[in-house]
């Protein structure tokens, strides 16, 4: 059995999107012919913890975690957090508006910590990993990011040891919807740049999560860029609850952050609770996870606080159990110029839980492709108020009728164990 060398970030029991995507990779690949070694940190600035993540693990696959230096401490203790406060991804904050310390913090962030705030972990696993592998022979490596110092320390690793690379590019680099929160100045972002296209083009095989993403690296590298979508796990999802009639609830995991908050959504909510006695005393919205403050300010101005219930950070399988018994599951994108190539973990979850979906999205972006091909719901552009307005009211008439059931049609494509003999189709050709 061939052997490959995972460098990641993010790894049980560790939770969050970023965890899910190589931990279901390993739980499949070696009924591919590959076995897994993951190379993490022991000490990361996780989001949280779910230790029944940890069933997944392969028995017997080797985790090799070595500490991280992070500076985080300092971080906080510029913008006033706690210590014990867990710094969140995607600039969510969610017990106040960000100030200028703030902006002056994410400065500091985007200009001297490239390509992120995990640099200080490159030279040390580059030293550390390069001795390990003189003693411990692997066929590939693959880094999957972000952070995308994971690739640089793969990149210092090929330029080394020659080893095929396989480089997974789980959310954009340059692209990223907050890539311009980070103001990088002309320096840094030529500096970035430069790392990004050495690591597309060094890299045996580049692999992304959807079409659009796809297209738009393969402007910077002038390459062919392979899509391995996200996708969900059958084995998650046995035996969870059936959708509960007393309430037309809809939910959302995950976290919503400034760039997600769906303001159509509340605006369109606030109008059917005081026009439609059903709304006013079904409705029930449920948002579990991290929701940042301006989300919370939205909700409260719209005049539906009452309607909302903010639920923190459960274990995956909780979360799923309430996101089943829900009438409508809540798909948020990133109003950001990158939106149409978002097509976050979630999605494919809610595919698997048979709900109906309400994203708020680009009609023409990937994630609305997805949802269009499986007949799992409807898209929503981000303003347009009466799609919006109509889709609820029809899924509301169902609902009373118990008649709003879905049945889609992913036809198995979605599928982790379908998903991961595609990504060792791309290891096997890399190595041929």
């Amino acid at each position: 059995m061939k052997k490959v060398l995972i460098i990641s970030y993010y790894w049980p029991p560790g939770t969050g999107a970023g965890v899910f995507r190589w931990l279901k990779f390993c739980k499949y690949l070696r009924a591919y012919g590959w076995e897994p070694i993951v190379y993490t940190p022991s000490n990361p600035e996780a989001q949280g913890t779910d230790h029944s993540l940890e069933k997944d693990i392969p028995k017997g696959m080797a985790v090799i975690r070595r500490p991280i230096r992070e500076p985080y401490a300092m971080y906080k203790f510029l913008t006033g957090r706690k210590q014990k406060e867990r710094i969140q991804p995607g600039f969510l904050s969610e017990n106040h508006k960000p100030g200028r310390v703030d902006k002056v913090a994410a400065w500091i962030r985007g200009n001297y910590f490239i390509p992120d705030a995990r640099k200080f972990w490159i030279v040390p696993s580059v030293r550390y990993l390069s001795k390990w592998l003189a003693n411990n022979k692997v066929d590939a490596i693959v880094s999957t990011g972000p952070p995308h110092s994971m690739h640089m320390i793969a990149l210092r690793l090929k330029e080394k040891l020659g080893l095929p690379w396989l480089t997974d590019f789980r959310d954009p680099w340059t692209q990223i919807d907050f890539y311009d929160k980070l103001m990088p100045g002309e320096r840094a972002d030529r500096k970035h740049r430069q790392m990004e296209k050495r690591v597309l083009l060094a890299a045996d095989k580049v692999v992304v999560v959807s079409p659009q993403m796809a297209s738009e690296l393969e402007k910077i590298c002038q390459r062919g860029i392979n899509v391995v979508s996200n996708g969900y796990d059958p084995d998650d999802f046995e035996d969870l609850p059936v959708n509960d009639q007393n309430e037309f609830c809809i939910t959302h995991l995950g976290s919503m952050n400034a760039d997600r908050n769906p303001l159509i959504l509340w605006e369109t909510l606030s109008q059917l609770v005081s026009e439609d006695p059903f709304f006013s005393e079904y409705l029930q919205v449920r948002l579990i996870g991290k929701t940042d403050f301006s989300v919370q300010e939205s909700i409260k101005q719209s005049g539906i606080i009452s309607f909302v219930d903010f639920v923190p950070l459960l274990p995956y399988r909780k979360a799923l159990q309430k996101a089943a018994a829900s009438a409508v599951l809540l798909l948020s994108l990133n109003n950001t110029p990158n939106a149409r190539g978002i097509t976050t973990g979630k999605l494919f979850d809610y595919l698997a839980l048979q709900r109906p979906v309400l994203c708020i999205g680009p009609p023409a972006g990937d994630a609305a492709a997805i949802i269009k091909k499986t007949r799992s719901g409807t898209t929503v552009d981000f303003h347009d108020k009466h799609a919006c307005r109509k889709t609820l009211l029809e899924w509301a008439g169902r609902f009373r009728k118990h008649l709003l059931k879905l049945r889609n049609q992913s036809s198995g494509q979605y599928n982790r164990k379908n998903l991961t003999g595609h990504m060792a189709s791309l290891l096997n050709d890399m190595c041929s």
